[in-house]
């Protein structure tokens, strides 16, 4: 009781000790860093189903993956794709952060660890493909694995199974703005003694006819399918809709003086964490939202907008929502809007919804981490009405004390993370 309210008093530290992700643009953290950094897109025309009949024939696939690299094949077939990812992302997380799994763990350290790795849809493709199998040869063709291959809280069961992680075992789900909820939640528990290490992030494995269909039906989608490296390009004028993606992104948050004592290797610090709701419109963006989960963010972290040097922003590339966060940015910041970097690295990788907040909060910790800000590709002539900085195509070498990583999604739900150097 005594340990419990000492930690209540005095709000413990979260950094950044491990990652891992699945993308459009690679399946590591050294391959994605580098084609991020370099501007390569990871977009083209899609592969996974026949899409000629479809408006968007484009989308940010991951190319390349081997399940077998994580289980076994006969394992595999019990999950759908969207699981797969967030189990080889988190895998690549755990490693990295050299963390203890299974027999090796003693109880009292594998009841401190948890898991929080969600998705925004889950198994999409498999509902479908089952579906199918069900109209066309009965219920009898329906496996016994269906349900717990199509759940969105199975990526964090089959985590915590594999590796004997014993601590809060949760599935955050709010459409785009799932993975980065997810890390702030689970900062938050380590903030106030519920872990001492979480695993977290987003994942999604969505291109599928019903994924690709449904939101080509709402027309959200770029229909630019003569030229698909070039389709996702937030803020720019002639911008058409968002590109689907699809993989996952995992960060390993531990309590620092835990991470200090082990050596471990820091990434950055999770130092503030807001959340919103719009209370408006289900798909349209309202400006107040964003806002207050930004100003949210920066004032849990104890920071001020001008200590903030950069925000990787949602910036999906559709033509309301990069004005709209465009116009949140400059009423939280301020005059210090012009002198941030603003960055979207959906430019390369697409949007990959519940799982954008994973990889893009890797990709924000890497920022930090490499004082480096990821371009924004494909802005090829900006919009008047989006008027900030925007790291247009090339990355740049730069001071980043501090970056907000922004994420909304449907239904009005908004979530900001602020990325601390450590020094």
């Amino acid at each position: 009781m005594h340990q419990f309210l000492a930690i209540l008093m005095s709000k413990r530290r979260v950094v950044i000790t491990g990652l891992g992700c699945i993308s459009p643009v690679g399946n590591n953290i050294e391959t994605a860093w580098a084609a991020l950094i370099t501007g390569q897109s990871g977009i083209g025309v899609i592969t996974r189903f026949d899409a000629s009949a479809f408006a968007c024939k484009i989308a940010g696939e991951v190319k390349g993956f081997n399940v077998e690299d994580y289980m076994t094949s006969k394992e595999a077939r019990t999950m759908d794709t969207f699981i797969h990812y967030g189990i080889a992302a988190a895998h690549q997380a755990i490693a990295d952060a050299g963390l203890k799994t299974g027999d090796a763990l003693s109880d009292d350290e594998a009841v401190r660890i948890g898991v929080n790795i969600g998705s925004g849809i889950g198994g999409l493709p498999l509902i479908e493909e089952t579906h199918s199998e069900l109209s066309n040869r009965g219920p009898r063709r329906i496996t016994p694995f269906f349900v717990p291959a199509s759940i969105i809280n199975m990526i964090s069961g089959h985590v915590s199974m594999r590796t004997g992680f014993k601590g809060p075992n949760i599935a955050v789900v709010t459409a785009c703005t799932t993975g980065l909820h997810a890390v702030g939640i689970s900062a938050r528990m380590i903030e106030y003694g519920d872990a001492d290490v979480m695993i977290c992030g987003g994942s999604e494995a969505t291109v599928s006819p019903l994924g690709v269909g449904g939101f080509a039906a709402m027309r959200a989608l770029s229909t630019r399918n003569d030229d698909p490296a070039t389709a996702s390009r937030p803020w720019d004028k002639d911008r058409d809709g968002f590109v689907l993606g699809e993989g996952a992104g995992v960060l390993v948050l531990e309590e620092y003086e835990r991470a200090k004592a082990r050596g471990a290797k820091i990434y950055a610090e999770v130092a503030g964490f807001g959340m919103s709701g719009d209370a408006g419109h289900m798909t349209a963006p309202n400006m107040d939202g964003p806002r207050r989960a930004m100003l949210g963010a920066i004032q849990n972290a104890g920071l001020k907008p001008e200590d903030i040097d950069l925000v990787n922003a949602h910036g999906t590339s559709t033509p309301l929502g990069d004005v709209n966060e465009s116009n949140a940015i400059k009423a939280v910041f301020g005059e210090h809007a012009k002198k941030l970097i603003v960055n979207s690295t959906k430019g390369a990788t697409g949007h990959l919804l519940g799982g954008a907040g994973g990889l893009e909060s890797v990709f924000t910790a890497l920022m930090v981490h490499h004082q480096i800000a990821a371009p924004t590709i494909n802005i090829a002539n900006q919009d008047p009405e989006c008027d900030l900085d925007y790291c247009a195509n090339t990355a740049r070498k730069t001071e980043i004390r501090a970056a907000v990583k922004n994420n909304f999604g449907f239904g009005g739900t908004n979530g900001a993370l602020v990325f601390k150097r450590v020094q």
